[in-house]
């Protein structure tokens, strides 16, 4: 049977920077759409319910830690990443399985914690469908750790909100703006009067 991620440090440390961004969120937006990626234990959904989220929506590829979801009261679909969601939102929030394979862990929680060889496989994969499940002016805030190498950010523009360091690791909280329309029409237009001058 498929464990479920059990509270820790990245955790933690991800809710309290939950804490300090969602009021400002609120503070504009008064009833955004949140969707949680890898809801797991349930510690961010009961984060973001303290905080008075009311659109709240979680997913998870384990159907142990959506049922132990839907337990606790909350919105919880099985999906792996986004494949079973049709809707967008306003903030999405993934703590990913970010460690590099480990041949000894125990299948049991290897879905939970390891993210392919070098630990960004869900990652990328994440980045590359997160942007079509974003409303305008949408924004991801994503957990990483220095142990996940070959992380591909593509296009997104990133802010970091903090950083802890632990014994074997730094654990990074980003946040990630998708380039909306416009931003990719001047980026076009440049393209295009550059290549105009080049090419004269």
């Amino acid at each position: 049977m498929l464990e479920i991620y059990p509270p820790s440090d990245d955790s933690y440390f991800l809710s309290n920077i939950l804490k300090k961004e969602i009021p400002k969120l609120l503070n504009k937006n008064k009833n955004p759409g949140v969707l949680e990626v890898g809801c797991g234990s349930g510690v961010q959904l009961s984060t973001l319910k303290g905080l008075e989220v009311k659109s709240l929506l979680g997913l998870d590829i384990n159907q142990a830690a959506v049922n132990h979801c839907r337990g606790l009261g909350f919105n919880c679909i099985l999906s792996d990443l986004f494949s079973n969601i049709k809707k967008k939102f306003d903030l999405i929030i993934f703590n990913p399985p970010y460690l590099p394979e480990d041949k000894d862990e125990p299948k049991s929680s290897r879905l939970a914690t390891t993210g392919g060889k070098e630990g960004s496989r869900i990652i990328n994969k994440f980045l590359k469908q997160a942007k079509k499940h974003l409303n305008e002016n949408g924004k991801i805030i994503l957990l990483t750790s220095n142990l996940a190498k070959k992380i591909y950010w593509k296009d997104y523009k990133k802010k970091l909100l903090g950083k802890k360091k632990l014994f074997f690791e730094e654990l990074y909280v980003w946040e990630l703006n998708a380039p909306t329309d416009s931003s990719l029409g001047v980026y076009l237009g440049r393209f295009l009067i550059s290549y105009k001058l080049f090419n004269t």
